[in-house]
């Protein structure tokens, strides 16, 4: 229980110095402080209401500086006071914040202006890790002490002298009692007789030896302390209210089981217990499906449990948890928990996959979005035409893994936009489809202005076989663009031109390797040339190879070297 004020008598109010401002500013400021204190234990640095309660908190600081350049804060066991007045009282010691301060010797604070800047946030932190501390970690004194604050100062005392209750000096001249030896001689020999009642126990009952259990049983012994420390005990719990819900129909118990679930729900996931959540949310999932009586307002309450965690907000902050943590915890329980999010989150998990930071993490959200992408392929096109281009890249790459033959027309739509990086991933995710479909689409990507885009459309033209755009590729060939092409694109027409004309190719080709004008040879590129050698090569049949040996004495070293990989291997490079 938390009060602000504690009221003095009158005596005590005549007697108290006169503040420099209203005691009612430094009760609204320290309000604040302690709800910031609160927040800050159960929301990230993201969360609104952490957010909301630090604004609050700083502004709360402005009234109080226009009246005094610092704050000076007396603290007993459960009252911050000032100026003799207690402007915060805490009667409990288990949420109590001036008990934090009093246990570890401090016994006042100076605040002075700027401590609401960074140092605000740092004395936040350490009051979180000093609540959650064992007793071999550091205590808030020392805590304080390595922070080194600029704005905050404090009185402390050593805990072991404060705790001394002082000697009276009449207790010195006193003598210590002298016990006469005649009731020591009486109490040895009663001893013996009270040994005799029953309920006590005696030694020479006991075995003398100092391992008297066999072997198999400190195994026993051993194995059921390890077992018992390993149980999760949360499960239990929830197990337990679950089957409240269940065998008690009383509307009032069960809207306070729904109640208990949300805020134990919260609980789990700011301990990292995601083993737990994603028991609790296939279990909720179970009592909907085995409960078919429940109210609609309690029904709707129980399934926003496992919609809570797919909300894009809630989502985005456990992979940013998850990420910015040192250790991640176990992979059944991230697998367990990632298998309660629904279909909508897929873009969500999209957006992540180049974000994370956390090779682990990064795995994880590649088998989520497998599993979410095969589960909504309407989900899946969609984000496709996301406007977040890393969403959409990701989503071509999942329809391509996939095969969907219904991406085909979201991916055309992609090739028209003029952003280079998504007409790149969209061919690529056509040529991994293969459809007829996807293949029309590709046929028409041969005169995109992107060299990537054409180089990956005429290889999977050439790989899927696709006769249909042969015009199209044997015009390149044959044509002047051809020469203006680097190697790589080069190389990748002249080998599906081979694919796709076979036989029919070998007399073009051969005009280009071995014109019959002297002048007219000299002027193509070798790198043409070269090009057509490989391609002859590719086809390997008897006319062919016949070409290929009519030029093999070709002076060009580059033209040389494709005739003879083109003779020894078939055209494979």
């Amino acid at each position: 229980m938390t009060s602000l004020t504690s009221l003095p008598t009158a005596d005590e109010a005549r007697e108290l110095p006169e503040p420099p401002c209203p005691p009612q500013l430094v009760e609204e400021l320290l309000r604040h402080f302690v709800r910031a204190v609160k927040a800050h234990q159960l929301y990230l640095p993201n969360n609104p209401i952490y957010q909301r309660s630090i604004e609050n908190l700083r502004g709360a600081f402005a009234p109080l500086w226009a009246h005094i350049p610092e704050l000076v804060l007396q603290i007993s066991e459960n009252e911050l006071r000032w100026f003799g007045r207690a402007v915060l009282h805490e009667s409990s010691r288990a949420e109590s914040l001036p008990w934090v301060f009093y246990k570890d010797g401090l016994r006042e604070l100076t605040i002075s202006q700027g401590f609401e800047g960074d140092e605000l946030a740092a004395l936040l932190d350490i009051l979180q890790r000093v609540r959650k501390a064992s007793p071999d970690e550091d205590d808030l004194l020392t805590l304080l002490w390595e922070q080194e604050f600029a704005y905050l100062r404090y009185r402390f005392i050593d805990i072991g002298l404060d705790a001394a209750a002082p000697i009276e000096p009449s207790e010195l001249t006193q003598s210590p009692r002298t016990v006469p030896i005649v009731e020591v001689q009486r109490d040895v020999e009663e001893e013996p007789r009270q040994a005799d009642r029953p309920g006590i126990v005696r030694l020479e009952e006991l075995d003398a030896t100092l391992y008297f259990l066999d072997e198999h049983e400190i195994e026993y012994l051993r194995a059921e302390v390890q077992k018992e420390q390993t149980v999760n005990h949360r499960l239990n719990v929830l197990a337990i209210v679950l089957d409240i819900f269940e065998t008690q129909p009383a509307p009032a118990v069960r809207e306070e089981v729904c109640g208990i679930l949300e805020g134990f729900m919260v609980h789990l996931l700011a301990h990292g217990d995601y083993g737990a959540v994603a028991y609790l949310l296939r279990e909720v999932n179970t009592v909907l499906e085995r409960t078919r009586d429940l109210p609609p307002a309690i029904a709707a309450r129980l399934a926003k449990l496992p919609e809570s965690l797919s909300d894009p907000t809630v989502l985005a902050q456990l992979l940013r948890s998850l990420d910015e943590a040192s250790t991640l915890p176990p992979q059944e329980d991230l697998d367990a928990l990632f298998q309660q999010l629904r279909a909508g989150t897929l873009g969500t998990v999209l957006g992540w996959l180049k974000q994370a930071q956390n090779r682990e993490l990064r795995t994880l959200l590649e088998r989520t979005a497998a599993r979410l992408a095969s589960m909504n392929t309407a989900e899946m096109l969609k984000l496709i035409l996301s406007d977040d281009v890393t969403i959409a890249v990701e989503a071509m790459r999942r329809a391509a893994d996939l095969k969907t033959p219904a991406a085909v027309g979201q991916l055309a739509k992609v090739m028209t936009l003029p952003n280079v990086t998504l007409r790149q991933t969209a061919a690529q995710a056509l040529a991994e489809i293969g459809s007829p479909g996807a293949l029309r689409v590709l046929e028409n990507a041969l005169d995109d202005e992107d060299r990537d885009v054409r180089v990956t459309a005429v290889r999977a033209i050439g790989a899927r076989g696709h006769r249909a755009a042969l015009p199209k590729v044997e015009a390149v060939v044959k044509g002047r663009a051809v020469r203006e092409a680097d190697l790589t694109e080069k190389m990748a027409y002249f080998e599906t031109y081979a694919l796709l004309a076979h036989e029919n190719g070998v007399e073009p080709l051969d005009d280009l390797l071995n014109s019959r004008s002297p002048l007219l040879r000299r002027r193509l590129d070798p790198e043409i040339r070269a090009c057509a050698a490989m391609a002859l090569g590719k086809i390997g049949t008897e006319r062919a190879v016949a070409a290929l040996r009519r030029a093999a004495g070709d002076k060009d070293v580059r033209v040389q070297s494709a005739i003879n990989r083109a003779l020894r291997g078939g055209g494979s490079s």
